[in-house]
C-alpha cells in the first residue's frame, strides 16, 4: 500500500466520520471514493461486486431520507420559535436515520472483509482515533 493512497482514504474516512456518532469509524460507503476503499483493502472482484451492490441500495435507501428532508424544509412552518423546533426535531431524526442506513451499509461491508482486510480497518480506525464499528467478525 503507497502512503499517498492511505493518506488519502484517512483524509475522506476523517471527513466521513463527522457524520457518525459518538466518534465511531466508518468507511463511508457510498460517500467516499469507492476505488480508493477497493484499493486501501484490496478488494478481489466478489467483494468489489457486491460493495458496488451496496452503495446502489444505500443510494435508494438515502435518497428517500434526503426527499423527506426536502418536504420537511418545504411545507413544515417555520413562523415561530415553537414550529422551528419542531423542525429542528424533525430533521435531527431524519439526520439519525441516514447515519443508521450508512452504518448499517459499513457493517455489511465490514461483513466482506477477510481477516488480514479486517486488521487493516481496525488499524486505519486506530491511526485516527476512531472506535471501529461494534462487528463481530465470522
Amino acid at each position: 500500500m503507497d502512503l499517498k493512497r492511505t493518506c488519502l482514504f484517512l483524509t475522506l474516512l476523517a471527513s466521513f466520520i463527522s457524520l457518525h456518532a459518538q466518534n465511531d469509524c466508518g468507511l463511508g460507503i457510498g460517500i467516499s471514493d469507492t476505488n480508493n476503499i477497493i484499493q486501501v483493502f484490496q478488494l478481489n472482484g466478489e467483494q468489489v461486486a457486491k460493495l458496488k451492490e451496496f452503495i446502489a441500495a444505500l443510494e435508494v435507501e438515502t435518497r428517500g431520507i434526503e426527499e423527506a428532508e426536502t418536504t420537511l424544509f418545504e411545507k413544515h412552518p417555520q413562523s415561530t420559535a415553537e414550529e422551528l423546533t419542531d423542525l429542528a426535531k424533525k430533521y435531527e431524526a431524519l439526520q439519525l436515520q441516514m447515519v443508521a442506513v450508512s452504518r448499517k451499509y459499513d457493517l455489511k461491508v465490514l461483513a466482506l472483509l477477510n481477516e488480514k482486510q479486517y486488521d487493516r480497518y481496525i488499524s486505519l480506525c486506530k491511526e485516527v482515533s476512531r472506535k471501529p464499528l461494534d462487528f463481530q467478525q465470522e
